[in-house]
């Protein structure tokens, strides 16, 4: 029996051991609950990032699966020199060096992650390899990227002459300090509805720009930059990881919904759990982006500033999110 697999049926008996027969009668109801009511497919992706949303929107509309929809779906800004907060391109640590992080999580549970993994452009479906071709969940650094060559992945310089200028010009003052929607896009987060009524999510990022080596935010993290329940929803993360993680934010989304509000309503209680914790206006933005099993869509940020991409039958939109400040 492989970890995987063992990790799972032993969280079953332990649960069936702690959970009271009406727990379990609810929860039988929830898998249950219907699909979206017009029984589309769509795609959801964090920020303006409208062909990467189209390429896994059409892709859905073909037939294939949410998980291998929404991976196909981000490679197209993990190519995208021109984004610098994701893939080939994406701004680098303070040392220079570009290093990637990236999570997915499908429909029925499992899930895989990739973090700080420098060479490789594509790690959202490296990410998926790790879930499906190792007994591991998540794989780090050399490690990972000694896999993707396994793998059959290129190795190459994701420094880009553009990346390489403006971390040269950020040397010259070395001052960190968290910037609110810088370039109107940050982390990219997609999550898919498949025309069989299964979610699956996935997220990628090159992190923080000018972070230390090493550092490590939310987008890899399952349960704070992405959390998916298939019989209730999923929700993603973009903004400064660490605020992210503090609250576990999309699992908390997704709970909420469990408990009975809708996504907007857990996309807002969760930034206030952050907002909790502030004593004064915060200089840094986090927002959420979450749907359910009826296809409802909820998002919200603390700053104004951030959208997210949808589509659906065919057409695909660009919707300013509401914020609390």
């Amino acid at each position: 029996m492989n970890r995987k697999a063992f990790l799972k049926r032993s969280t079953l008996g332990v649960s069936s051991l702690l959970i009271s027969p009406s727990i379990l009668s609810e929860d039988s109801k929830l898998k249950k609950m219907p699909v979206s009511s017009d029984n589309t497919s769509f795609a959801l992706a964090t920020w303006n990032v409208k062909s990467a949303t189209i390429v896994a929107g059409e892709e859905l509309n073909k037939g294939t699966d949410s998980l291998n929809a929404a991976v196909k779906g981000v490679a197209i800004e993990e190519s995208n020199t021109l984004n610098t907060t994701v893939g080939k391109g994406g701004a680098p640590d303070r040392e220079g060096n570009v290093s990637l992080d990236a999570c997915v999580m499908n429909s029925k549970g499992n899930c895989g992650a990739v973090m700080a993994v420098e060479n490789i452009t594509h790690v959202a479906a490296l990410a998926k390899d790790v879930m499906e071709k190792t007994p591991h969940a998540i794989l780090a650094g050399e490690g990972a990227r000694k896999f993707a060559i396994e793998q059959g992945y290129k190795a190459e310089d994701l420094l880009t002459n553009e990346s390489k200028l403006a971390w040269e010009k950020w040397l010259k003052k070395s001052k960190y300090k968290p910037e609110i929607n810088v370039e109107n896009h940050d982390t990219i987060g997609l999550l898919c509805f498949d025309l069989e009524g299964q979610i699956s999510g996935v997220c990628t990022t090159s992190g923080t720009a000018y972070k230390m080596k090493g550092r490590v935010g939310d987008s890899p993290i399952i349960g704070s930059g992405l959390y998916v329940d298939n019989t209730i929803g999923a929700a993603v993360a973009t903004g400064l990881g660490e605020e992210v993680i503090k609250t576990v934010g999309s699992f908390l989304i997704v709970e909420l919904m469990k408990q009975g509000k809708n996504p907007q309503e857990a996309c807002e209680e969760a930034i206030k759990r952050i907002l909790e914790k502030q004593r004064e206006k915060p200089n840094f933005q986090v927002a959420y982006l979450a749907t359910n099993r009826k296809g409802e869509i909820g998002a919200y940020s603390i700053h104004k500033g951030f959208s997210y991409t949808i589509y659906k039958n065919k057409t695909c939109l660009n919707v300013d999110s509401k914020s609390y400040f």
